[in-house]
């Protein structure tokens, strides 16, 4: 909002540069601070999420046997009562 209303107010070019150029200059370094922070906390979380990934895995193939066993143990159940 400040710099639209210095831009816009008909005063010396030269005032209205001075005047937003710590504006401009703190935005573009928060935005390079978050680019950097991002970079950082993406290196510090991918290791956590790859392990995670890998857990889940193994819990899922775990859960796939043993619902398989139970299948396998639920149809030669039934096979018995039938006969």
């Amino acid at each position: 909002m400040v710099s639209w209303l210095f831009t816009h107010v008909s005063l010396d070019n030269m005032f209205v540069n001075t005047i937003c150029f710590p504006f401009q200059t703190a935005r573009w370094s928060a935005l390079l601070l978050g680019v950097i922070y991002g970079k950082q906390r993406f290196d510090y979380l991918k290791p956590i999420a790859e392990e995670e990934r890998r857990v889940e895995e193994a819990e899922k193939k775990a859960r796939e046997e043993q619902e398989r066993i139970y299948k396998q143990l639920s149809e030669a159940n039934s096979d018995t009562i039938l006969k």
